[in-house]
């Protein structure tokens, strides 16, 4: 099902990223689409891959990981999240850009990406474009030294098709349609 035409997925670029070279090559993984094309199950997938691998990984949303920076700025434990982020082998930043951010969760962001340029991984998922990202992220310096540290070292990926979601949904419905009722 991942990698039908439709999906834009093709199966040698999966077996590639599988074989985790990228990650041993400290190289990134760009997944673009629409809600519900399979973004996050692809960028869980090849953390599961890399610690399958003996990497260390780590998957996180990107609202929760600037919600628990901002904590960790107000508690005094910024500077450790931020070395600890920066030990993990791939790091699957998921739902990037899913809304409009701070100034300092853009630069929390470009701190994140520094610490592991040339020293690690990053998966990043989106629902826009590489080449929308500078409009949403509103400051063009930032912008431009967040994308040097991930696209321009990057696999790109562009996830297309329906939302398996909703396919899945409909297919569930039309089975318990057409299954006959038990009687009691």
């Amino acid at each position: 099902m991942w990698c039908e035409p439709e999906r834009g997925l093709d199966k040698a670029v999966v077996r590639s990223l599988a074989s985790c070279q990228w990650v041993q090559s400290k190289q990134n993984v760009i997944i673009t689409g629409l809600t519900g094309v399979g973004k996050s199950y692809i960028g869980s997938a090849l953390a599961q891959a890399a610690c399958r691998n003996g990497f260390r990984a780590l998957c996180t949303r990107v609202p929760r990981l600037l919600h628990e920076l901002g904590i960790a700025r107000a508690d005094g434990s910024y500077m450790k999240l931020l070395a600890r982020l920066a030990q993990v082998h791939v790091l699957v930043l998921d739902d990037f850009l899913i809304s409009p951010l701070k100034d300092a969760e853009r630069r929390d962001l470009l701190e994140i990406l520094e610490d592991r340029y040339g020293k690690s991984s990053t998966v990043i998922t989106s629902q826009l474009l590489t080449k929308k990202w500078h409009e949403a992220l509103s400051d063009p310096t930032v912008a431009d030294a967040i994308c040097d540290r991930v696209v321009h070292n990057a696999h790109v990926l562009a996830l297309k098709g329906p939302s398996i979601r909703q396919r899945n949904g409909m297919n569930e419905r039309k089975e318990a349609a057409t299954e006959p009722t038990k009687k009691n």
